[in-house]
């Protein structure tokens, strides 16, 4: 739903609105104080409960017709001046939502303050407070976003609730700094300046498009999808229950037969599934051959049914049969992240045929995961499921998937809109992209996939080239790393001598191709680990000492499908081999460094010069001024990059200090 954040520099009344004017601001203005509470609102309480919460929050903030009289507002709260029609806006109503919104900004803030304990209700009387919207046997959540948006809730998750809601009234509310945090004092937040200038920083260097990610579907709770609550913990209760009902009956029989001495009848009776419906293969979902050049929603949901046996309702029902009950003998898979439930609704069927001696059926349950089904078409094997996440899959990420992996070699089906289809070897970068075969249903020969252990003397990509009927007709990089899907490759370039942020690309070119073969090794360490996409990030070149010598800094990004991100970063010194493999100098987790909503970093390492001396080295991206050492040595050099004598062993702590102010400490 639109955001339209007007532009308040008015002074609203410091008086209290009348109900029928709180309530008008409430109705009109719903979705937006929603929104905001949303995002104040602490992460940990999860997204369905954030949800409900963040309805329950501006619900009740409407006072009560006896209640006691709140507290006067600040004397300068901004008021509105437009609303959802654009029109001026009476210094009433303006004063009235003004109110509001900080009644709903208070009590998103003081979730934070309380103990997970804390019935969270807002000060209120009982006998005029709301319950809370209580949601059964279902999940909400907002719909997902892009990578962009994901970044940015990490991002958000990580600073405190001030820090969110001085985010938001600055890009929602379009509030300048003194605005925000004269809000954020009326509100009760403990650093109204720290946050704002926490907030400020966390917009990088792009506002408007940090605002336009804020106003996407991934921060809406008003616009929701549902999915099943713990359906097996469900399932076990509803037993446990049904066992307790069924001892009753027959403790009940049994007195009933003492008492009676008539024979108690037999207990029967059936069972249906409630995923019963989303399980039959006749109301499997199929899209249309030429859907995908006709819809500006490119990923899995524009995939035809392809395969000889789409028609086969046997295999269907089997392969059905399996996702939703699991039946004994069955191995089930599921990358990280991926719940390993029957389907809500009727999935979408995207393949059903035979490969490499199996029998592979694909279903793609629609926008969240997709699974695989394979059955061997002779032997004894048992019947394998696998499930992954792929929801937000796009031009890239939704392009190919995995039909059948045998020894070291693969099979891929590919997206209706792949025009060609090449591979090629990173280690390799002179060497060009050979033709790979694809047959009628989309199937692809079967190619290397990169050795799982040991050497790593070779790492196989596919390349290929989306269609000119959806005006992207650009090449980009796959790779096999375990999971369903491939993960795509990029590259971003080191910052322009003049110029700002460099975009991620992709990693068809050159200087990317060159970056890769260093460091398409250390892929290895994130397989089977549910990675959607992985970014190789030059931020900086450092002469070293004594020789002069141009060394660079990667920092490989790997951005997984539920969110989190893992970075690594590399150090390339000189090397006389187009692929010698650079350095691993940092490893960390659930971190948003290295992405559009982290793009400050800092790395250093211990390097031996030809001379035999050690030395420490640390490199920043373009926003560092400063590079600080301490501990067994104290050193510091203006610029983004510090070279100074150490023992091997000296313990050194780095530090950098920002352009725009604030400090960064070494990825760990």
């Amino acid at each position: 739903m639109p955001i339209h954040p007007p532009r308040q520099r008015s002074t609203g009344s410091s008086e209290r609105p009348g109900v029928q004017q709180a309530e008008s601001a409430l109705v009109e203005h719903y979705p937006r104080l929603v929104r905001l509470a949303y995002l104040v609102l602490p992460p940990s309480l999860g997204r369905h409960r954030r949800v409900l919460a963040a309805h329950a929050v501006v619900q009740r903030a409407l006072p009560g017709v006896r209640s006691a009289p709140e507290a006067p507002a600040l004397s300068r709260i901004p008021a509105q001046t437009r609303g959802a029609a654009h029109r001026p806006a009476p210094d009433s109503a303006k004063s009235a939502y003004a109110w509001m919104r900080l009644r709903v900004l208070r009590a998103a803030l003081a979730h934070e303050r309380r103990p997970r304990w804390w019935p969270g209700q807002l000060p209120v009387p009982a006998a005029l407070r709301p319950s809370l919207p209580a949601v059964w046997g279902l999940r909400l959540c907002p719909r997902a976003g892009g990578a962009g948006e994901l970044a940015l809730d990490q991002a958000l998750s990580a600073v405190p609730g001030a820090v969110r809601a001085a985010f938001a009234l600055r890009l929602l509310e379009d509030l300048d700094a003194p605005e925000a945090q004269s809000l954020l004092t009326g509100a009760g937040a403990s650093d109204p300046a720290g946050a704002v200038r926490a907030a400020m920083r966390l917009e990088g260097a792009d506002r408007a498009e940090a605002g336009e990610l804020l106003r996407s579907g991934e921060f809406d709770p008003c616009v929701l999808q549902t999915r099943p609550s713990d359906l097996l913990r469900r399932r076990h209760r509803m037993r446990a229950v049904a066992a307790v009902a069924a001892l009753c009956v027959v403790a009940g029989g049994l007195v009933a037969l003492t008492e009676q001495g008539t024979p108690a009848p037999a207990p029967g009776g059936g069972e249906r599934s409630a995923f019963a419906p989303a399980l039959d293969p006749a109301k499997l979902l199929r899209t249309a051959a030429d859907e995908w050049a006709d819809t500006s929603r490119i990923d899995f949901t524009a995939w035809p049914a392809r395969g000889e046996r789409t028609d086969d309702r046997a295999l269907l029902s089997r392969a059905l049969r399996a996702w939703g009950r699991a039946p004994g003998g069955t191995a089930v898979s599921a990358t990280p992240g991926t719940l390993a439930v029957p389907p809500a609704q009727p999935p979408q069927l995207l393949y059903a045929g035979e490969v490499d001696g199996a029998t592979v059926v694909l279903f793609h349950d629609r926008g969240v995961r997709v699974v695989r089904y394979a059955e061997p078409r002779a032997g004894s094997g048992a019947p394998a499921v696998d499930l992954a996440r792929t929801d937000g899959a796009d031009v890239t990420t939704g392009a190919a998937l995995v039909v059948s992996r045998d020894g070291d070699r693969a099979r891929f089906l590919m997206a209706p809109w792949i025009s060609r289809t090449t591979t090629r070897d990173l280690l390799a970068p002179d060497s060009p992209a050979r033709t790979l075969e694809v047959n009628a249903d989309g199937v692809t020969a079967a190619v290397p996939r990169p050795s799982p252990g040991g050497r790593c003397d070779s790492w196989p990509v596919l390349q290929l080239r989306s269609s000119e009927r959806i005006v992207e007709n650009h090449a980009f990089l796959l790779t096999d790393l375990g999971d369903l899907a491939p993960v795509h490759l990029t590259f971003t370039p080191g910052p322009a001598v003049r110029g700002g942020a460099r975009q991620p690309r992709e990693a068809t070119s050159t200087p990317a191709l060159l970056a890769w073969a260093r460091t398409a090794c250390s892929l290895t360490a994130l397989r089977g680990s549910g990675v959607r996409a992985v970014n190789n990030w030059n931020f900086a070149e450092q002469r070293l000492p004594e020789s002069g010598t141009p060394a660079q800094w990667l920092c490989t990004r790997a951005d997984t499908w539920q969110g989190p991100g893992r970075v690594l970063i590399q150090f390339l010194p000189p090397s006389s081999s187009p692929t010698g493999p650079g350095t691993v100098v940092g490893d960390e987790r659930d971190t948003a460094q290295c992405s559009r909503f982290g793009q400050h970093v800092l790395a250093g390492t211990r390097w031996r010069a030809p001379s035999g001396d050690w030395y420490v080295l640390a490199a920043g991206s373009r926003a560092v001024s400063r590079i600080e050492a301490t501990g067994a040595v104290r050193d510091s050099a203006a610029g983004r990059t510090l070279a100074v004598r150490a023992p091997r062993d000296a313990p050194v702590e780095l530090t950098a200090r920002l352009r725009e102010g604030g400090s960064l400490t070494a990825v760990r």
